[in-house]
């Protein structure tokens, strides 16, 4: 199968049938072989009837309901699950994004050997409370991830060789980070693509400016695990000595500091009178407890299931 079409989606029953006979005339123009897999993330609307009535004529759709609202990281990666497709296009189902799109997406991922294409919403038809902080929110990602050559990297309409949504887990707030969990995994083979952005043509955002709070505590979280998931010691022990040897020269130079001040007859006030001195007792326990952080994260880690499982890409027997 050529193309995998994943649409996750939340109250979007109005949309739902244009969207679906526009992806299909696209795959049709284009002599694709195709599936659409719309996962219904605890719609409270008619979604899924509506989701019924065109799998029921079209054998191309399917549709994964849940039983509540779980978000969309998890919608994506059930829906990354079922794929079958060589090549899988995610897209949102409020009409913002173009089906036009797919062969180009299509074309760069199987003739350009990319791992993942990611859109640019380069115009935007949203204002400028969400362009705004939505610009400074893609700055501080690439910062913080080293992927210099995306500027949008939450858009919805993105396209993915096979291997990379089969290997990798998405979870919690996470799907905005999908480029970053991509690298992460070893495929680094990244790119973007200026995509046209329509205005919203049936009822409103799903998402509020909470968002861009919980997208900045999701990006501190994925660079910590993908950077010391497997060694927790290595930051946490780190930190830890460092806080600790501060505290105790600081603590260590005081107390020198007294005892020349009595040997020589020289006026001094007592330690327990001197801030600086309890500043570097809290050094100390605070380097202490980083360090036994460290420690017991090591040991969780050296103890979990998954310690010695890597992504591997190719061998030879």
């Amino acid at each position: 199968m050529d193309i995998s079409v994943l649409v996750p989606l939340y109250n979007e029953e109005e949309s739902l049938p244009e969207l679906c006979s526009w992806i299909v005339r696209v795959m049709n123009d284009h002599h694709f072989s195709y599936e659409i897999i719309l996962v219904d993330d605890g719609s409270k609307d008619s979604s899924w009837s509506v989701i019924e009535k065109i799998a029921s004529s079209n054998s191309h759709i399917r549709g994964i309901k849940f039983r509540r609202n779980y978000g969309k990281s998890a919608a994506l990666n059930q829906g990354f699950a079922a794929t079958k497709g060589d090549v899988i296009i995610t897209m949102d189902a409020d009409l913002q994004d173009s089906p036009d799109e797919i062969p180009s997406l299509y074309k760069m991922i199987k003739e350009d050997r990319l791992d993942l294409v990611s859109g640019w919403k380069k115009k935007r038809h949203d204002p400028i409370s969400k362009t705004i902080p939505s610009k400074f929110f893609n700055w501080t990602t690439r910062k913080m991830s080293g992927i210099n050559n995306l500027h949008d990297f939450n858009c919805g309409l993105k396209a993915y060789r096979k291997e990379v949504v089969k290997s990798i887990e998405v979870y919690g707030e996470m799907h905005r980070y999908i480029p970053v969990i991509a690298k992460w995994a070893g495929f680094d083979r990244i790119e973007e693509k200026v995509v046209e952005h329509r205005a919203r043509k049936y009822g409103i955002t799903k998402f509020g400016l909470e968002r861009f709070i919980n997208g900045f505590l999701d990006l501190l979280s994925i660079t910590f695990v993908s950077r010391f998931g497997k060694r927790p010691m290595h930051l946490f022990g780190l930190l830890g000595t460092l806080m600790f040897f501060v505290g105790f020269f600081s603590a260590a130079y005081l107390g020198i500091n007294k005892l020349l001040s009595v040997y020589h007859g020289i006026p001094a006030r007592m330690l327990t009178q001197r801030p600086s001195f309890y500043i570097s007792l809290t050094c100390m326990i605070i380097g202490s407890m980083l360090f036994l952080a460290g420690f017991l994260g090591e040991m969780i880690s050296r103890a979990s299931h998954d310690r010695n499982q890597y992504q591997v890409d190719k061998t030879i027997n």
